[in-house]
């Protein structure tokens, strides 16, 4: 069997990547992304011509980065229509495409990496997170790079209490509602390492993220190969 299954995706998850998607348009252009990139860990696999993707790629953030450093061929996907907007006018020569219910509207083996950072905390359900990394398997070509960034749990009081607060109505500890109007999620780090199974792993970086509303967060980058053949796990 295939590492991805068919999954039935519920109504509410759907009413959260709309409202999601509301909340990221209300604030692009006031809010700065600040988890810290670090593109040393992709050093032996970009190249100056490689195709690189990023999932969630809000206003642009990475890819002026990536654009800054010699690479050309710039992709990006966001569920924020304003975010998207905002990328369009600040990198004209990438390629941007909506991305509104986890799909990537690109062809199979397309890309050698794809960026996910600060993405899987804004999708609080663990279906839609897996539909999310089928599909970068899915554009990924075999021997492709993924580089992931987000938030682990967390153990001070300020965050114990929103966890415990919002795990019932979102049957999920880690979930949390911001005042503002933003749903959040903070993971396990044996979540995360299941997650992202499907890839073989190059590294696993623990680090201490800046949040966009100036905190402080256990989080993690990963780095994972698409396999150069598919692998086939008896049933």
């Amino acid at each position: 069997m295939d590492f991805f299954v068919s999954l039935s995706f519920k109504r509410d998850s759907e009413v959260r990547l709309s409202q999601q998607e509301a909340y990221w348009d209300k604030v692009a252009g006031k809010k700065a992304f600040t988890i810290k990139f670090y593109p040393e860990l992709l050093a032996g696999f970009l190249r100056s011509d490689s195709a690189i993707l990023d999932v969630g790629c809000g206003y642009g953030r990475t890819l002026l980065e990536l654009a800054a450093n010699g690479y050309a061929s710039l992709y990006g996907t966001d569920i924020s229509a304003n975010m998207l907007e905002l990328a369009r006018q600040a990198l004209p020569s990438a390629v941007f495409a909506r991305s509104c219910d986890l799909t990537i509207p690109f062809p199979d083996n397309h890309f050698d990496v794809v960026l996910l950072i600060a993405v899987l905390t804004s999708i609080t359900a663990d279906a839609d997170q897996t539909k999310l990394i089928a599909e970068i398997f899915r554009v990924l070509k075999p021997g492709g790079v993924i580089y992931a960034g987000d938030f682990l749990l967390n153990t001070d009081d300020r965050n114990l209490e929103r966890y415990r607060r919002f795990e019932n109505k979102y049957h999920c500890y880690g979930v949390f509602e911001l005042d503002e109007g933003a749903v959040l999620r903070h993971h396990a780090e044996t979540y995360i390492r299941r997650l992202f199974a499907p890839f073989a792993a190059l590294a696993f970086k623990p680090v201490i993220h800046h949040t966009m509303n100036n905190h402080q967060s256990n989080g993690f980058i990963f780095t994972g190969r698409k396999p150069l053949k598919k692998i086939v796990v008896p049933a």
